[in-house]
């Protein structure tokens, strides 16, 4: 990987802008092209009907495996479903989300303290630190690294992506259909192929930097800030053939109401009928 200073990198003052939909005044030293692969993510609805390349994935776990864990645990694992009829039932699961079958794969991502109880009782204990909400927290933290090593290395080889979190809206028939063990849970899926390229997908900005990053301590995000995003936001819709909706009315109608959970407000109770204590 090659490390240069920023001004020697053309891209680098285009993507910055493109992440935010305007400057930022963010003048980095340094640069690489891994920051040009972060920052031209994008997520991927649509994909060509082209099979990936043998051994694709196995490097993209490889990659997963290569994020950081807590206290080397690896609390997670990943089921990679490529059979037709088994992403029709996932996608029924996880509707609406057509593009897991569009996808020549779909990863599904899960919390996984089964191996680690199963190591626990062939070492003659229990394993009761599993009990706690802390071991599915760092389960879900662990996954979530895993998975997006991964995204970075999908953009990195030129094939897109989507995270479909849908597939938390009916976790016990995902886990029939994948025949998953107790204490262990899918948390998210994800969409893996070549993207379409009739389709139009742009990058989406982002909140600006004074809306996330403070300075010793918490701050407070200003009215000014979140119109000025929502006007961006609505440039980005308008391009996409999307509603010009903006980002704080969609998010407020997103958190408004447990129906928007779309069932899983039930989420607590169900984790316990998987085993997790969460004591």
């Amino acid at each position: 990987m090659t490390v240069h200073t920023a001004f020697t990198n053309t891209n680098a003052e285009a993507l910055l802008k493109a992440r935010y939909g305007e400057h930022q005044g963010v003048q980095p030293a340094l640069w690489s092209e891994t920051l040009d692969v972060l920052l031209n993510h994008r997520s991927s609805r649509a994909y060509l009907p082209k099979a990936l390349p043998q051994g694709t994935v196995e490097l993209l776990v490889a990659a997963a495996q290569s994020a950081p864990t807590s206290s080397n645990l690896q609390a997670w694992s990943v089921v990679a479903v490529e059979d037709p009829a088994r992403k029709a039932r996932l996608e029924e699961f996880a509707a609406p989300n057509p593009q897991i079958n569009a996808a020549p794969l779909f990863l599904v991502w899960l919390v996984d303290l089964s191996r680690l109880r199963t190591i626990a009782r062939s070492n003659d204990t229990e394993g009761a630190g599993l009990d706690y909400l802390e071991s599915f927290v760092i389960g879900a933290i662990d996954a979530a690294l895993a998975a997006q090593n991964a995204v970075a290395a999908i953009d990195s080889l030129g094939l897109g992506s989507c995270y479909i979190g849908g597939i938390r809206n009916r976790p016990e028939d995902v886990a029939r259909e994948l025949n998953l063990p107790p204490e262990t849970i899918a948390v998210f899926g994800l969409t893996v192929g070549y993207p379409d390229p009739a389709v139009k997908t742009d990058v989406k900005p982002r909140l600006p930097q004074s809306a996330v990053l403070f300075r010793e301590q918490y701050g407070t995000v200003s009215e000014q800030d979140l119109a000025r995003y929502d006007e961006r936001l609505k440039t980005f819709q308008k391009g996409q053939n999307m509603p010009e909706a903006g980002w704080t009315s969609v998010i407020a109608k997103r958190i408004g109401s447990a129906s928007a959970l779309k069932g899983r407000v039930e989420l607590t109770a169900i984790l316990r009928r998987f085993g997790f204590a969460l004591k």
